[in-house]
């Protein structure tokens, strides 16, 4: 598979690309008042939150330009408290000790004025909402809210006056709503206003006529991401599993409930027709329910994942382990992987992993070329074993080894 990598701004290196020409756009952006990276034209450093939101729905509105029309974007944002810096630059404060506090110290204030308020101190921001609702109104849906849980969370400073904040959001959006996206039968071509009276031969009977046009959504692939539950609970091991063994493992378990809850034709015929049409209802409900029970889930909106840090980064890579059911769910195999703020390449690098090709845009050359280093060596370890399912175990904690 091929990752490539763009330096520069985002929003001019997006409009190179062709529309429609993505599949799939995993990314997390600079997030506002954080940290200055020292490049110009750098976004999180605009002056207000309202600016900052509509930088960000400008870059959105290109990445959902280069979207097919079944794409889907995948957006991780962590909120922030309003507050001012600590009366100290950080480079004053790295050149007066050995703590580099330089992506610590927030640049600038961002207690102010934002659209229809005003954040006050210590006031929670709700960044990632607003900025999902304004891509909203922007024509995008959301679909989903997915709270990314952290377990080795740093302890908050200022849990004496609230709970310690651990977690951070991912949204799902969505270029077409269910139904909007058509596809040819014969061409696989894609159309949003197709003409439904075309007819084409159907695959499974060439010698019979059908509609040609059949309806789509936008790409989720669920089966790719469904998590088996152990124990007849519901609710996964230790995250995505193997959905083979854990059935085994299932089955193996509960051998015992199994036997006398089975139907007429599972081995237990005697016992079956020994018993009154009201037990035989009773038990066949019982089975019923144990063999949902088995059935494969969705995964829910809460995902537990530790962070997982890089060492040559002077921020917080967001894990691989987060990055890859956003992939597995949300391109098809073969299909490209776009990451607008590519940062360190996590997501080439999953990308490669699971059979898929990408696209990183980064505007810092230095981030640039760590990034290319990175995907060098990571990707010369993984050559070979890019099956999705041969990475998946535990919340895939075997891409821990190339992070």
């Amino acid at each position: 598979m091929t990752v490539t990598i763009h330096v520069g701004d985002c929003i001019a290196e997006l409009r190179k690309l062709p529309p429609e020409s993505v599949d799939c756009c995993v990314t997390s952006p600079p997030y506002w008042g954080l940290r200055d990276y020292g490049v110009a034209g750098q976004m999180g450093l605009e002056p207000t939150l309202g600016e900052h939101i509509a930088a960000m729905v400008a870059v959105f509105q290109e990445v959902r330009r280069v979207l097919k029309p079944t794409g889907s974007l995948w957006l991780n944002y962590g909120d922030c408290y309003a507050t001012s810096p600590n009366g100290r630059s950080a480079a004053d404060t790295k050149a007066a000790a050995t703590d580099d506090r330089t992506f610590r110290d927030k640049p600038f204030s961002t207690v102010g004025p934002v659209p229809g308020g005003y954040l006050k101190p210590k006031d929670l921001c709700m960044i990632p909402n607003r900025l999902a609702i304004a891509l909203q109104d922007a024509g995008w849906w959301v679909r989903s809210e997915i709270v990314w849980g952290k377990p080795n969370a740093m302890p908050d400073s200022s849990g004496v006056y609230r709970p310690s904040g651990a977690h951070e959001k991912i949204f799902l959006l969505t270029k077409s709503g269910d139904g909007d996206v058509w596809r040819a039968r014969d061409t696989g071509a894609l159309s949003l206003s197709p003409d439904l009276s075309e007819r084409c031969p159907l695959v499974t009977k060439p010698e019979e006529m059908g509609p040609r046009w059949v309806r789509l959504g936008s790409w989720y692939d669920a089966d790719a991401v469904r998590m088996p539950p152990v124990d007849g609970a519901r609710g996964p091991v230790n995250g995505w599993v193997r959905e083979g063994e854990a059935h085994s493992a299932i089955a193996a378990n509960h051998a015992s409930r199994v036997r006398g809850h089975a139907r007429p034709d599972s081995g237990f015929n005697e016992r079956w027709d020994a018993m009154s049409r009201a037990e035989q209802m009773a038990n066949g409900r019982l089975l019923r329910n144990y063999e949902r029970d088995l059935a494969p889930i969705v995964p829910p909106e809460v995902w537990e994942i530790a962070t997982a840090a890089f060492s040559d980064a002077h921020f917080a890579t967001f894990p691989p382990a987060l990055v890859a059911p956003c992939v597995m769910a949300g391109c098809p195999a073969g299909g490209v992987v776009l990451d607008p703020f590519g940062g360190a390449g996590t997501t080439g690098l999953v990308a490669d992993r699971l059979g898929r090709d990408a696209i990183l845009i980064e505007l810092n050359p230095e981030y640039a070329a760590m990034a290319r280093e990175r995907l060098r060596a990571g990707l010369a370890r993984v050559a070979g074993d890019r099956a999705p399912q041969a990475a998946i175990g535990g919340l895939f904690g075997d891409f821990e080894a190339v992070a």
